[in-house]
């Protein structure tokens, strides 16, 4: 009946590092998206502050290209680039609350092979 419980203990331990596991891969994508979306939008800011204010500007919108004036874009750009940055705060705060959540996860899964040994050996032998 032990043997059972620590089985069952062990299936959800397992279901919740592999939930865990995932949530912090997807975490870690829209990071890299964000990081991504920020650098371009400040290489683009970058490239807006060279141009004169006479200078014409486009925007692209799907296949099209619209006049805009230069402060527009720029503002829009800027807006990105605070957007992204906000964004990435608030996911950078997600990833450290699920690396902790991956650390006490680990800890329970350490435990739980301590307390059955024979658990432990045929985990072992199941991986091999």
């Amino acid at each position: 009946m032990a043997d059972e419980a620590i089985r069952s203990a062990f299936m959800e331990i397992q279901g919740r590092m592999i939930e865990t596991t995932g949530k912090l891969k997807q975490v870690q994508n829209q990071m890299r998206n964000k990081e991504t979306e920020k650098k371009r939008a400040y290489l683009t800011l970058e490239e807006l502050k060279q141009l004169s204010d006479d200078t014409n500007t486009y925007k692209s919108i799907g296949r099209t290209f619209i006049l805009e004036p230069k402060s527009a874009l720029m503002e829009e750009q800027e807006g990105k680039l605070k957007d992204s940055e906000a964004a990435i705060s608030s996911l950078q705060t997600s990833k450290e609350y699920l690396e902790k959540q991956m650390a006490e996860i680990e800890t329970n899964l350490r435990e739980l092979l301590q307390q059955d040994p024979a658990l432990a050996r045929q985990i072992m032998s199941m991986s091999m």
